[in-house]
């Protein structure tokens, strides 16, 4: 009788050290998170991004995961970190939208110039079934897509004199992304596009390789644009997602309770850091102003828009006849 009773109860000890040690492997899980920007995330909509992630994952699954955020490109540029994830040796990251539409060429959509009118009609379409089926589209390329962060709109910065129509853009030289999308845009409206990496591009500025560029107020303020342009014009003229990628192969080791749980996190997340992002926007502007750079809005958008229209045309069978037809309309709703 003894010997069973001693029996059991090395056998309840031995099952309770089991789940002890199990939950201490999973509170150890730790996973890599790359952005490009500056660390504070009370600065930037780079850093808000996993902080708001981290937060969200610690209250659906407290204890079980440390997340190491490595930001200011310390793993690489955009590119190169999302290469990263694709291959597994970084496990997320958070990317501008036109550089992931290297990767998946539907998301090209997201880019196209002065498509969505304001920042709630692109959180509609972007957190509805349209911009998750963009997502869903990045597993055939070994990226899980978990949401759309925001950038917010981005404008065009200059040395050479503020826009206020599309005249105003021709002949100037702006750095842009490594994106067709951005190029065919700039050169629609009589602009010199020079696609280069965020990288160069100061010093780009600083010798006159490049005339101006186009940020979100909140990257213009957070790198001093007002250092190397003179001019800001509220162009608006595309709405910049930020995508949230995880490994495909760290989502396979997650199990499907986790992976539904990293999805619900990514939403919590990004609703909170679009939130801080309208508060930092106005911030930023401000401060910009008292910098000393001119800011400015443009006469008439409707301008602008139609001289782009050749732009939708040339990247419509990229991007998906079908999806663009109905992105056009959801838009319009």
């Amino acid at each position: 009788m003894g010997s069973s009773v001693l029996t059991i109860s090395r056998i309840a000890s031995i099952a309770a050290a089991a789940v002890v040690a199990g939950n201490a492997a999973a509170a150890e899980m730790s996973l890599r998170f790359g952005h490009p920007s500056q660390p504070d995330p009370n600065r930037g909509p780079y850093a808000d991004a996993p902080h708001q992630f981290t937060l969200a994952l610690e209250t659906l699954l407290p204890g079980q995961f440390k997340i190491k955020v490595y930001p200011n490109r310390q793993l690489g540029d955009e590119k190169e970190m999302l290469e990263q994830v694709r291959f597994g040796t970084l496990d997320t990251d958070v990317t501008t939208n036109a550089v992931v539409a290297n990767v998946e060429s539907s998301l090209l959509a997201n880019d196209l110039p002065f498509l969505y009118p304001d920042a709630p009609t692109a959180h509609r379409v972007l957190d509805g079934p349209i911009g998750q089926d963009m997502l869903a589209r990045l597993e055939a390329k070994n990226l899980i897509g978990l949401a759309f962060f925001e950038g917010g709109f981005r404008h065009m910065m200059n040395n050479a004199r503020p826009v206020l129509t599309p005249a105003d853009v021709k002949g100037v030289k702006y750095r842009v992304m490594q994106n067709p999308v951005f190029i065919g845009m700039f050169n629609s409206l009589g602009g010199n596009a020079i696609p280069m990496a965020f990288g160069d591009l100061f010093t780009a500025l600083r010798q006159g390789t490049v005339d101006g560029m186009e940020l979100p107020i909140t990257a213009g303020f957070a790198v001093k644009a007002n250092e190397v342009t003179k001019y800001l014009s509220l162009t608006s003229h595309t709405y910049s997602a930020l995508v949230m990628t995880v490994s495909k192969r760290t989502f396979k080791k997650l199990g499907k309770d986790r992976q539904q749980a990293f999805r619900k996190a990514a939403l919590m997340a990004n609703k909170a850091q679009r939130a801080n992002n309208t508060k930092r926007e106005s911030a930023a502007l401000d401060g910009l102003k008292e910098r000393g750079m001119t800011v400015n809005p443009v006469k008439d958008l409707a301008e602008f828009r139609s001289m782009v229209t050749p732009v939708y045309d040339q990247f419509r069978d990229r991007i998906g006849s079908d999806l663009l037809d109905s992105l056009l309309a959801a838009v319009k709703n």
